[in-house]
């Protein structure tokens, strides 16, 4: 009887929502939301719709619905409030994913006016993936607001909510309500709506800015809808958002969160782990019941000093830092397959020279030429664009692809995982700690760094912002008149100048009779380093930084040093460390009887300098979060900030 519930409930989906046929399709190996989308010539927003739960990643013999045949009304004609003379000429854009409503203005050389003349949906609803846009060039603007659609109905479909169909159309909830009394307690599946959108009263036209600045251009926004239960505090969490940044890119979300919003969210951050028991430690739970496979890919570019008949292999290492480097990287690896051994884990390495440039990789002709079929995880090649490549060749066998240097954030592949966090990440991790913190939060800024001037003003709205000028001079009563009392006050210097430096630092040490006070950098500074710029200065403000490692100075990291210095005759540099953390972590990982991409979604886990805290990016591939808040303490000592 439970089955044939089942059946019945899964038929009636299928055959009876919205009145249209609907297709079962089981997600095969490889397969990703968009790909299936170009089979069905659907689009993903379709199958959203229709599987709401397919937002969160999509796995092989899961079961979609998808529309086998999706009536594009676009011949209709579309009536001017200010005219009723019907417009019979049209052309329609449907929405790609990372497409922004300034690029499609430049694609069709429209005005903003043209475009909401004919989309008045685009004022309640905003820009959404799949979504219809009737294009039509040389329009008038509006003056008041353009009715598509008077009076029709929709028929509810899984995933809808109330406040997502009234945004749809653009009435309050209230309003739809009042149309459909019977909806006033729930929203059953496959209701049919009267929608009547004539009743908006936005006459105002639609504001949608001016074109993309500097920062915000590089920045692709995916949509996100909010489930049951979510709140503003769980979903800063969820995507490693402040509040602030959250709202600024969802100016509705003052009003409050609501199930079926949709939100706009930069697309490369990443998922937070919704559980998660702190850092485990994966050398207790091996398990070696199946042989696993390793490829490391590095790059040796062997070739190139075999060809070099003028140029010594000692001096080569002597110019050749890329060389060193990788050296360094492959002897940490070395270190980390010998600590495998002791450990007995049953795990096979192979190593490639990818014989790598900035933009070509031999990578690619060793896995054409060689069988990947048993490989469990790939680390390499070292060039952000190179590893791409290598992602995007093994993703149709789902094989992880483990970048192990860049920070950069280029295409996104299922398969790739980025080791090293990324800029944007470590930046909204001293963010999301200083909110944590109740933190006030002030920033000094130079103004030769617009980039991070407008990621303060694009995404953490909340923090005072003290400009200095093209001279590096401004009033120290500038920073005084935002500090409050009770509460840390956090300066952000960012800025290379001497006199700022003092400035700034003078000024928070004169008020900390009155004021809590801690300086904080975004990123690397060369000249507090200076001689000029006293250590004692940096650690009474207890100066802090987020950063991807930290110094471990236990007696394990201690052992390890001297481990390396026996075999390589130096201590380890941090690309050795780095060779060793990656690599160690990934064949732990790789012997938890389990794979590789289930153990980053419930495992964090932590080596000799750097976390491994792997998320899913909304974009597609993981991301590691491993990011570490450290500061100057007033025993001339780096500590982790609590």
């Amino acid at each position: 009887m439970f089955k044939r519930v089942i059946y019945i409930f899964v038929f009636l989906i299928s055959a009876s929502i919205f009145g249209q046929n609907y297709t079962k399709h089981t997600v095969a190996k490889g397969e990703t939301i968009l790909s299936i989308a170009q089979k069905y010539k659907v689009t993903p927003y379709d199958i959203y719709k229709i599987n709401p739960d397919s937002q969160n990643g999509i796995q092989p013999n899961t079961v979609l619905l998808i529309p086998s045949s999706i009536i594009k009304n676009v011949s209709k004609p579309i009536v001017n409030s200010t005219n009723s003379n019907p417009i019979t000429t049209s052309q329609v854009h449907v929405v790609k994913p990372k497409e922004t409503l300034y690029s499609i203005l430049k694609r069709y050389n429209l005005t903003p006016e043209e475009l909401e003349k004919n989309n008045p949906i685009l004022k309640t609803s905003g820009l959404q993936i799949g979504q219809e846009l009737v294009i039509r060039k040389n329009a008038n603007p509006l003056k008041t607001t353009v009715v598509s659609k008077v009076n029709t109905t929709y028929v509810v479909v899984a995933g809808d909510t109330k406040y997502s169909v009234a945004r749809k159309f653009g009435v309050a909830v209230e309003e739809l309500e009042k149309q459909n009394p019977e909806i006033k307690d729930s929203l059953p599946l496959g209701i049919k709506l009267k929608i009547n959108a004539a009743k908006t009263n936005n006459t105002a036209p639609i504001s949608i800015g001016e074109p993309e600045k500097p920062y915000a251009k590089a920045i692709d926004l995916l949509e996100y809808t909010v489930k049951s239960g979510e709140t503003l505090y769980s979903l800063t969490h969820l995507f490693n958002l402040s509040e602030a940044a959250l709202t600024a890119l969802n100016p509705y979300l003052k009003e409050g969160v609501k199930e079926g919003m949709v939100l706009k969210v930069p697309a490369n951050l990443s998922f937070t782990k919704e559980t998660k028991n702190g850092l485990k430690d994966l050398s207790k739970s091996i398990s070696n019941q199946q042989k696993k496979q390793l490829v490391l890919f590095l790059p040796f570019n062997a070739s190139k000093i075999q060809n070099d008949s003028l140029t010594s292999v000692s001096e080569r290492l002597k110019k050749d830092k890329f060389l060193n480097m990788t050296l360094d990287f492959y002897a940490g690896a070395l270190m980390a397959i010998d600590s495998a051994k002791v450990l007995g884990m049953n795990i096979n390495v192979k190593i490639y020279d990818s014989e790598e440039t900035k933009n070509t990789t031999s990578a690619l002709s060793i896995i054409s030429s060689s069988d990947f079929a048993n490989t469990d995880a790939v680390i390499g090649p070292f060039y952000q664009v190179n590893v791409e490549k290598v992602a995007g060749a093994l993703e149709s066998q789902n094989i992880p692809v483990i970048s192990p240097l860049s920070k950069d954030d280029g295409k996104s592949f299922k398969n790739l995982y980025q080791s090293m966090p990324q800029n944007d990440a470590i930046k909204n991790a001293m963010f999301d700690y200083m909110h944590a913190k109740n933190g006030n939060i002030i920033a000094v800024v130079d103004p030769k760094k617009m980039a991070i001037k407008q990621y303060l003003q694009d995404f953490q709205k909340d923090v005072k912002l003290v400009g200095v000028s093209d001279k590096g001079g401004f009033v120290a009563d500038s920073i005084k008149k935002y500090f409050v009392k009770n509460r840390m006050n956090y300066v952000i210097l960012v800025s290379e100048k001497t006199g700022v430096i003092f400035t700034v630092t003078n000024t928070m040490q004169s008020a900390m009779k009155d004021y809590q006070v801690q300086l904080v950098i975004l990123e690397p500074n060369e000249t507090l380093d200076f001689e000029e710029i006293a250590l004692s200065r940096l650690t009474k403000l207890k100066m802090a930084y987020p950063s991807a490692s930290k110094e471990n100075e236990t007696e394990e990291a201690q052992q390890f040093a001297i481990a390396y210095k026996k075999k390589n005759r130096i201590f380890p540099n941090q690309y050795a460390i780095r060779g060793f953390d990656l690599t160690f972590d990934t064949m732990l990982r790789l012997s938890q009887g389990q794979t590789f991409e289930n153990s980053t979604n419930t495992n964090a886990s932590e080596q000799i300098e750097s976390k491994f805290d792997y998320a899913k990016k909304l974009s597609g591939g993981y991301a590691n979060n491993g990011i570490y808040i450290l500061y100057y303490d007033e025993d001339l000592t780096i500590k982790q900030a609590q």
